[in-house]
């Protein structure tokens, strides 16, 4: 029964793999774009898809080389001006929630209470950069986002009648540490990171696509030799003027402008962030009192009375 579950667990994730890298890619390509104000900007995007954790067990998750930036039509390279970890994992979660809404995976509602959660579940980390030419590290970092399931230097096997026996290779943390199982059963855990027919592990999108490769190919050979990319002055990006762009990445990702005014549809400013409980209580408190003072608007005041006559003074 447990393998049973694993194997339908595992065809249902691969399905949706491919989905979530095309999510991931378009999600940073819209980050890139927002940030930049470059609405047509290539961004390059290698996602590698991996199914195996250390321990080579079930643990689906996808490795990105990204850009620091775009590149435009001519070639110049626009570099990405601001970073933000927390919006792009906000932005990727809503991004996530609307494909499984859209596959029929979640109901509207679940969706909405799971934005509601305090806790997302999601995670995007962008803390490993590859040093402006450095191919060596740039090399063993695309050589670790494509490795195999298992490492060999780290599994031990002395024969039929023993376990194997498999060793992590984290250091700390709830994967650290040797694993001793079955050989039956490390093989069928290792027949679980085999994919499907057709299935591609490694993606490649905006830039690093196929296509747009195939044409740069092809005109530098029309030309005989490679030109050097030209590089556009980074552009200083005021903290204020960020989060208004990542407004602007939010509403590219779910199609809702967070900034719109929804009385006159003009565009909203941010005056301050209010996470205080207290604080928002009483603002909250103060803008119900000052509404049940104004009194109805001129369009909804009731008709006045007509006039009466004046009385008659008695003879």
């Amino acid at each position: 029964m447990g393998r049973t579950l694993t194997s339908a667990r595992r065809m249902v994730g691969l399905a949706l793999l491919g989905d979530l890298a095309r999510v991931a890619a378009r999600t940073v390509t819209a980050a890139v774009r927002a940030l930049t104000h470059e609405p047509a900007l290539a961004v390059g995007v290698v996602a590698c898809i991996q199914t195996h954790g250390s321990r080579a067990n079930w643990h689906p998750h996808i490795h990105m080389l990204v850009t620091d930036g775009g590149f435009r039509a001519d070639g110049t390279f626009v570099p990405w001006p601001a970073h933000d970890a927390t919006a792009l994992t906000e932005a990727f979660r809503r991004a996530v929630l609307r494909l499984f809404v859209r596959r029929g995976i979640f109901e509207v509602e679940d969706a909405r209470a799971m934005l509601a959660w305090p806790h997302a579940g999601f995670h995007v980390h962008d803390g490993l950069w590859v040093p402006d030419g450095d191919g060596e590290f740039a090399k063993r970092l695309v050589r670790y986002c494509a490795r195999n399931p298992v490492a060999l230097e780290r599994l031990t096997y002395d024969g039929p009648g023993t376990p194997v026996c498999y060793r992590s290779d984290k250091r700390d943390g709830p994967t650290a540490g040797t694993e001793t199982v079955d050989p039956l059963e490390f093989l069928a855990r290792i027949v679980t990171h085999i994919p499907n027919k057709h299935q591609v592990m490694t993606r490649y999108y905006g830039w690093y696509a196929n296509r747009s490769r195939g044409t740069r190919r092809r005109a530098a050979e029309a030309d005989g030799a490679p030109t050097p990319v030209p590089v556009a002055a980074p552009e200083p990006l005021p903290l204020r003027e960020a989060r208004r762009r990542w407004a602007e990445l939010l509403r590219r990702i779910y199609g809702v402008d967070p900034l719109a005014c929804p009385a006159c549809g003009g565009t909203m400013r941010i005056l301050a962030f209010i996470t205080e409980g207290a604080v928002i209580d009483r603002i909250l408190t103060h803008l119900r009192r000052s509404a049940r003072g104004r009194g109805p608007p001129p369009d909804h005041r009731p008709p006045a009375s007509p006039p009466q006559p004046a009385p008659r003074s008695s003879a």
